[in-house]
């Protein structure tokens, strides 16, 4: 009986939060939503690859490949990401699972599979409305490369330039200025797009990168394809990336920046949200959002040393990028969560049966209201109030206009609106709250501790009596069936 009322109110609250449907502008970056992918470690479907497989060494193959990410296509349709982020595909020296040591541009790795494995992929995500980029590394090859064994070709790279970083060792740095390397490395861009239907490109190490090149590499992708994405990765957060602003062809740079700021804030319980608004102030709209990727230490795992729980704190870690202008992405297994501090764990293969129902399904519905208001992917941005570690954001586009409230605080907190006209109401669509004027022409947003919302503004039409009645009087008949059939039921065992 109470999972049959539970079911008829669940259908009941649906259909009256429905909003009508908003119709959105062309597609666009900011409405996206990246699922990053490290290919190696995602899912390992086609055993048959695995000649280079070595699960206890974390710096080795450890069996995930194209056919693993296609049989999760529908699993990023569930979770509404618009977006798949692949690691390099190319073809590597041995133990290349990250991809930074390429052999040859111009075929995928064995260990991944086949170029017809990066066609299927392509067409069955293209199918359910999803987008993939490849990240293409401009900056580095292997060592053994015949680029680099090529006597002839000494001045196409660039000795004694490798970064710090785990995977710089069997790597040499290409020559970005010499004309000719910038031929090839146009010539490859063009292969991919010509041979495949991929919609991007995530620069390597855009940072370091020469301005000259990039530019002339931005020009040429967008001549060929005005809508193919062209995002810039960024390999030292110190960097001045002043020149990767100033290029207006690059659709979206990842924000180092606000990623300290939000893993700060929301690592722990009572640090205002509010902080995170000057970091988001000094950027620009075409900004990747992210508290975690490959590189760095599990966000779940962060939260976790401060005893802040997994689902209390992504609800309000995803409500924030995916209602603040810019881009979010997700890592790979964040949906779950996973855990990890060092390199190892935070390139583990995922742990599919590790999920939290609770948790995909708060992705699901944070999503679903992304993609459905355009006013949450284009709308203007500014903080509207404060207390203590709660605060409150308005976006507004066209004629839309939307609040969110996080509050971060270990205490229930409040924020009134004074710039919402009378008459309105806010609707909730996390946690089905409503919110209308008060007698001093006021709209007070209180929310618990550790928690989010996201409003609607609406016409305050106050209580629709007939609708209540009529509800009731559903209940009702279904309460009084409910009863008639006990009766029954009763008197045929009496007989």
């Amino acid at each position: 009986m109470k999972r049959i009322l539970s079911i008829f109110f669940a259908i009941l609250a649906i259909l009256v939060a429905m909003p009508n449907d908003i119709q959105a502008e062309s597609a666009n970056i900011n409405e996206e939503i990246l699922y990053s992918i490290t290919v190696d470690r995602y899912n390992n479907l086609d055993h048959e690859r695995d000649k280079q497989v070595r699960l206890d060494d974390p710096m080795a193959y450890h069996g995930g490949d194209l056919k693993g990410i296609i049989d999760k296509l529908d699993f990023f349709e569930e979770l509404g990401y618009t977006t798949l982020v692949l690691s390099p595909i190319m073809a590597n020296a041995p133990d290349g699972y990250h991809g930074y040591w390429i052999e040859d541009f111009y075929s995928v790795e064995e260990q991944f599979g086949t170029m017809d494995d990066l066609h299927t992929l392509i067409k069955e995500a293209h199918k359910r409305n999803i987008k993939v980029v490849m990240e293409l590394v401009t900056n580095y090859i292997a060592d053994s490369h015949p680029i680099a064994q090529d006597t002839a070709k000494k001045d196409w790279v660039i000795e004694n330039k490798k970064p710090q970083t785990n995977w710089s060792k069997n790597t040499v740095k290409l020559n970005q200025n010499n004309p000719e390397v910038q031929a090839y490395l146009l010539n490859v861009a063009n292969y991919w797009m010509d041979e495949t239907d991929i919609d991007g490109y995530k620069l390597h190490a855009a940072d370091q990168a020469s301005s000259e090149f990039l530019n002339t590499l931005s020009k040429n992708i967008k001549a060929k394809d005005d809508d193919f994405y062209i995002l810039a990765d960024i390999l030292d957060p110190e960097t001045d990336i002043t020149h990767l602003k100033e290029n207006k062809l690059l659709d979206a740079i990842e924000n180092y920046s606000l990623y300290n700021r939000m893993t700060e804030v929301f690592a722990e319980a009572g640090k205002p949200v509010s902080d995170m608004y000057g970091a988001w102030q000094q950027t620009d709209q075409a900004s990747m959002i992210f508290v975690d990727n490959k590189s760095t230490e599990r966000f779940t795992q962060t939260l976790a040393e401060n005893g802040r729980n997994a689902l209390t704190t992504w609800s309000l870690a995803l409500t924030y990028m995916y209602t603040i202008p810019g881009v979010p992405v997700l890592y790979q297994g964040s949906e779950l969560p996973m855990y990890g501090s060092g390199l190892a764990e935070a390139q583990q293969m995922v742990k599919f049966n590790s999920g939290d129902p609770d948790l995909t399904e708060f992705h699901n519905r944070i999503s679903s209201l992304r993609n459905k208001f355009p006013v949450l992917t284009h709308g203007d941005f500014e903080m509207v109030g404060s207390d203590g570690a709660m605060s409150v954001f308005k976006r507004s586009y066209q004629d839309e206009t939307m609040y969110i409230a996080i509050n971060n605080d270990e205490h229930s907190r409040a924020v009134s609106i004074s710039d919402l006209e009378s008459g309105k109401q806010l609707r909730g669509y996390l946690g089905d709250n409503t919110v209308r004027e008060n007698d001093k022409g006021e709209y007070k947003i209180g929310l618990a501790r550790e928690t989010a919302e996201v409003f609607a503004v609406e016409n305050d039409t106050g209580y629709n009596w007939l609708f209540i009645g009529f509800i009731i009087g559903v209940f009702l008949l279904f309460i009084i069936a409910v009863i008639i059939l006990s009766r029954k039921q009763k008197q045929r065992k009496s007989k």
